[in-house]
């Protein structure tokens, strides 16, 4: 049975969608069959992988919403052993929609649940917020990688986020574990980013990825040409460093 891990971190602006689509393409080109679910309405995981989101008939909205089976809305995409189950601004009003339904933090495990023995790992990226979309997506999921930039304020907004997960647990998904840690924007020659690393590590600890994502223009500019940093530029240090994060992930498995 294949692997559900949502990506998520309720503060925006730490390089989720990135790490979702770099993760999700990584465990693709080491020979996993892998579905990236885009859960965020901004659809930047869909466009990162060079999916036109105005072009898309079906999303992921349907599948939530209308109970379009996931199987008619997945789209393979030109990157090796990755599909997609994509995303556009129509699953913005889903929020509200799911808010009627009896059994509005299951939808969406109950959506993949005919898919999971066809995947190696279903990768999904989490809107940054804590609304239905992300309790449905960590409801559904074995366990979740939360990255995590090395600034002050995302070590207050790391302790809100692990008492989301153990609300999580009594709630609704009992067996949800945190996965990994992985710090994202990484410039060693700040001091700041290592104390935020060995404070999370201190509270944290064998929960951190010992792979560090760089701050890098190339992961910017990847996402115009609607593909992974690691096919867009496959020798650039951020290739290496999700391709490093990737191995170290599966030897845990």
């Amino acid at each position: 049975m294949g692997k559900t891990v949502s990506i998520f971190n309720q503060k925006g602006g730490v390089g989720k969608t990135t790490t979702c689509i770099n993760f999700a393409a990584g465990l693709g080109l080491k020979g996993k069959k892998t579905l990236l679910v885009d859960c965020d309405p901004q659809g930047n995981s869909t466009s990162g992988v060079g999916v036109d989101k105005s072009e898309i008939e079906a999303s992921s909205y349907d599948v939530l919403i209308n109970k379009t089976p996931a199987k008619e809305v997945i789209i393979e995409t030109k990157f090796k052993n990755l599909s997609l189950l994509p995303a556009n601004m129509n699953l913005a009003g889903a929020e509200l929609e799911l808010a009627e339904n009896e059994n509005r933090f299951k939808v969406l495990k109950k959506a993949l649940a005919p898919i999971v023995m066809d995947y190696d790992y279903i990768i999904i990226d989490c809107p940054p917020s804590l609304g239905l979309l992300s309790l449905n997506a960590l409801t559904a999921s074995d366990t979740l990688i939360v990255p995590l930039q090395c600034e002050y304020y995302a070590l207050e907004g790391l302790s809100q986020l692990l008492g989301t997960v153990r609300t999580v647990k009594q709630n609704y998904n009992e067996h949800l574990e945190v996965e990994g840690i992985v710090y994202t924007m990484y410039d060693r020659r700040l001091k700041l980013n290592q104390q935020v690393v060995d404070e999370v590590n201190n509270y944290f600890p064998n929960k951190s990825y010992k792979t560090f994502i760089p701050r890098s223009v190339k992961l910017a500019e990847a996402p115009s040409f609607g593909e992974p940093v690691i096919y867009y530029e496959k020798y650039s240090k951020p290739s290496f460093a999700y391709k490093k994060l990737v191995d170290e992930f599966l030897k845990k498995q």
